[in-house]
């Protein structure tokens, strides 16, 4: 009886596979859930984000928009859908939605920071300076000089003395 049962399992598991195949072969692979992400989240006025999102059937286009930006058309590209955008420069800082419109009807919020763009007046304060221009960078270079040609000296009289 146990021979019979593990003889009847086998063919069986295979047919249960092989159905499952045939079943998802031609399906298009579908995201998980309806959203849309902006890469990076957070951005500066006047840099390009990218836009990522997803609807029940990522094979027709969607439209995302925001008041950060003008609204775009995000295509199919790898499973998704995507897009990539400016955020124009006089755009103020602040929080701001991005709004989904799936073409069966289905729609997604997203929140987009937006900082001000800030130029440094100056490079960061990394450490004492010492090769500043008017601070004691001459009198560096002049010891390292100093020392290399100390170096040579000994150098060469250590092999003149092996020499003799």
């Amino acid at each position: 009886m146990r021979r019979f049962v593990a003889a009847a399992a086998l063919p069986l598991s295979l047919g249960v596979l092989a159905l499952l195949a045939v079943s998802t072969a031609g399906a298009p692979a579908l995201a998980q859930g309806v959203f849309v992400e902006t890469n990076p989240s957070t951005a500066r006025a006047g840099d390009e984000i990218a836009v990522r999102a997803s609807c029940t059937d990522n094979l027709q286009a969607a439209a995302v928009s925001s008041s950060a930006f003008a609204t775009v058309t995000a295509a199919p590209n790898y499973g998704f859908l995507t897009a990539t955008v400016r955020v124009p420069p006089a755009t103020p800082p602040g929080a701001y939605e991005v709004r989904l419109a799936c073409p069966d009807g289905k729609k997604a919020t997203g929140t987009l920071h937006v900082v001000t763009k800030v130029e440094p007046s100056h490079g960061p304060a990394t450490g004492g300076g010492g090769t500043a221009a008017d601070r004691a960078a001459p009198a560096l270079v002049g010891g390292g000089v100093a020392a290399v040609v100390a170096g040579l000296i000994v150098a060469v009289a250590a092999w003149r003395r092996r020499a003799y």
